[in-house]
């Protein structure tokens, strides 16, 4: 087991800086690499790397580093940004393991931190998941005991999203070649998150009273449909769909000729996109052209957990709103890949057939499956607060968790089995010494 550690982008904020920390305590060595300002500002110190290379350069100089600091697994936040595309790769190349943070796959008092990749790149997907052990799952005890994310921490991701793209701006000219996923325009970005404030407090007055009105007229006869944020990785990479616009086109089309009349479907913005998007204008265009006039409503500061209890089902691409659907007991439909999606837990039936037979959820199946990922790839904890002060970083570790991110000297690896590269006509990667010294001596 190698004691040296390599971070890369984490979440906006100093989470990552505390969790090196954490890591230190474990008895890791950790190196961090900042591809930007932004990066920099809430990690720097003696063993901070900033790479003000360019993009197709990236894949051969991680490569170096690799060898160069000894590094035996890497730790990063959104494995379908560039960056962390090309870096799983290297890692795969090289035999090295590499753990993905996001947003909980139970919200929202936990975060995600799963081996190879989250969501569709989850190693969930092409198992065969055991539930043996938890046969005695208690619905009524699964959230009894966990810390509980303050209600109100809008204004410190704000505040930690403008100091990230103002440091961006200073720090520009020594990341020349940084290419992110999202704008970089710092004064649009700020007035984008001041905006999003504006706009919070003004559809918790326009929408008082929506909910009561949805829930009087429909209850348990309409439908939620949780939208994502829009420049979301998961929508474009696994599913179907090229936008959330395409998502909602398809979903009206499908409500409108298959949903009886008697029911009403409720879209829900995504908070973290208020400052981004609004599709107004799209939904009163779509449910003229439909004819679904009384029966659709877009909602954006509404109660989910209220809106989630009276609801008939759930329809969605892959947010982990599908676990919170669950939890509640309302039946979903899932329309892209998500780790949730199995068979007696979600539907498996077509989303025209889902309109007029959700099923019901198996609540037993639910609570073993929510423990798993517990126990499994679930941190007890927040990016953005730190909800436990027994460690650095404030998160609560399962057992397993906890064992499997400290440095055992004598304990080995599961290392994947690295490739052999060749460039030039010469052997730059190692799947075995054997091997390297038969290539050196034919060369």
């Amino acid at each position: 087991m190698h004691p040296n550690v390599l971070l890369l982008q984490g979440p906006i904020g100093p989470f990552f800086r505390r969790f090196a920390g954490e890591l230190t305590d474990r008895g890791f060595n950790v190196w961090k690499v900042n591809f930007n300002g932004g990066d920099r500002l809430f990690y720097n110190n003696d063993q901070s790397i900033d790479y003000s290379g360019n993009f197709k350069d990236w894949d051969s100089y991680l490569d170096r580093l690799i060898v160069n600091k000894s590094i035996g697994r890497i730790y990063l936040y959104g494995d379908c940004r560039a960056y962390h595309r090309v870096a799983r790769k290297v890692a795969k190349r090289r035999g090295i393991r590499v753990f993905v943070f996001e947003e909980g796959y139970i919200r929202p008092n936990y975060i995600t931190l799963e081996e190879h990749g989250v969501n569709g790149h989850s190693p969930m997907l092409n198992q065969k998941l055991d539930f043996s052990d938890f046969p005695d799952a208690a619905f009524d005890d699964i959230s009894s005991n966990e810390n509980v994310l303050p209600k109100k921490t809008f204004f410190r991701s704000a505040s930690f999203s403008i100091a990230y793209y103002v440091a961006c701006r200073i720090w520009r000219n020594r990341f020349p070649e940084y290419q992110h996923h999202r704008t970089m325009k710092v004064v649009a970005e700020g007035a984008r998150w001041i905006r999003s404030g504006f706009r919070k407090l003004r559809f918790q007055r326009s929408e008082n009273g929506v909910l009561q009105q949805v829930v009087a007229e429909y209850d348990k006869n309409y439908f939620v449909c949780p939208l994502q944020v829009h420049c979301d990785m998961q929508v474009v990479v696994h599913s179907k769909f090229n936008s959330i616009e395409h998502f909602i086109g398809d979903v009206l089309t499908s409500f409108a000729r298959h949903a009886s009349s008697n029911k009403a479907i409720v879209f829900k913005h995504h908070p973290m996109d208020r400052a981004y998007k609004d599709y107004s204008l799209l939904f009163e265009n779509l449910v003229g052209e439909l004819g679904l006039q009384g029966r659709v409503f877009y909602v954006h500061d509404v109660c989910l957990p209220t809106l989630l209890k009276h609801a008939e089902g759930t329809v969605l691409i892959n947010s982990t709103v599908g676990m919170s659907s669950l939890f509640h007991g309302t039946p979903v439909k899932t329309m892209g890949k998500a780790i949730y999606d199995l068979p007696g837990l979600t539907t498996q039936r077509s989303l025209e057939s889902f309109w007029g037979r959700p099923g019901s959820v198996n609540q037993n199946f639910f609570a073993a499956f929510r423990q798993y990922l517990v126990d499994s790839n679930q941190l007890n904890g927040s990016f953005t607060a730190r909800l436990n002060k027994a460690s650095v970083t404030g998160l609560r570790w399962s057992d397993a968790l906890a064992e499997e991110h400290r440095y055992v000297p004598d304990r080995v690896d599961p290392i994947q089995q690295p490739t052999l590269r060749v460039v030039g006509g010469l052997d730059v990667e190692r799947a075995g010494e054997a091997e390297v010294e038969d290539k050196k001596k034919a060369a």
